[in-house]
């Protein structure tokens, strides 16, 4: 089974020097960006620096962060399929799954990742994202910084650095909503990127709660993300005996192993173990 992406890097689309240092990375995903991170006058250019990147022969997977729908850049943006080598989409600012079935109308089956907790009304909508049909849905991560500037707010963490309560209410509900569809769920960014214990520890908690992958915005946080999102080998055996234990007997509802009583959801659970570790 292929493993999904455990660090999906950000990069400039406008920058040759940093998309150069980011196809060297260890990042499993990366990220062109033509949204927020490209000022509107080189937007044009960095559509055709993506146009004119050289093709792609393996490492990591190449995805576009497009512009918000129904904007003029985004019908620029979406000229680019076709003429680059591009696994995938990202979509910002989306705030339901119509907006899914509103951009597959344009771009078919190409896999897509949502942001979906960019605005307040996005908030309201992520259960909806299981409902759209024949999805090319691959992905959903939420943001911090567009909501809190959506939602007028001064700060969205607290004094000890930990984020407040309509941020973690729009993790936990980007999670939810990502399980209900079937897809990957990717935890946000961590901003600070000189402070590798702060991403650890943030990383740590979010593999435990049951994101697979997390938005990283520079190289140097790759290495601890993946890190972070790659089981262990002790986590790797375990699964594999539970894995094991099932298959001798398939018509068991509670079985016995290395000690420890484990039924039907200990088995989910060892299985996508065994898929991160792209088993």
């Amino acid at each position: 089974m292929s493993r999904q992406p455990r660090s999906w890097l950000f990069v400039p689309a406008d920058s040759e020097k940093k998309i150069a240092r980011a196809l060297e990375s260890e990042a499993d995903a990366l990220i062109f960006d033509l949204e927020d991170s490209v000022a509107l006058a080189n937007k044009a250019a960095a559509r055709d620096l993506l146009r004119n990147l050289p093709a792609r022969s393996g490492g990591p997977q190449w995805w576009v962060r497009i512009n918000p729908l129904r904007t003029e850049e985004h019908r620029l943006d979406l000229e680019l399929l076709g003429k680059a080598d591009i696994h995938g989409l990202v979509l910002p600012k989306a705030e339901s799954g119509a907006d899914i079935t509103e951009l597959q109308h344009r771009t078919g089956s190409i896999p897509l990742h949502a942001i979906v907790t960019e605005t307040a009304a996005s908030l309201f909508g992520l259960l909806s994202y299981r409902d759209v049909k024949d999805s090319p849905l691959a992905a959903m991560s939420w943001g911090a910084e567009d909501l809190s500037a959506a939602l007028g707010a001064a700060s969205n963490k607290d004094g000890k650095g930990r984020y407040t309560a309509p941020y973690t209410l729009a993790r936990t509900l980007t999670l939810a909503g990502a399980a209900a569809a079937g897809v990957q769920p990717v935890d946000g960014v961590f901003a600070d990127f000189r402070d590798e214990p702060g991403l650890i520890d943030e990383a740590l908690d979010a593999a435990r709660d049951g994101f697979t992958g997390k938005l990283a915005i520079h190289p140097a946080q790759v290495g601890p993300i993946n890190h972070a999102f790659s089981p262990t080998p002790d986590q790797i055996a375990q699964a594999r005996a539970i894995v094991a234990a099932f298959a001798a007997e398939p018509s068991a509802g509670v079985l016995s192993v290395d000690g420890r009583m484990v039924d039907k959801p200990h088995l989910i659970q060892a299985q996508r173990t065994l898929a991160r570790a792209g088993e």
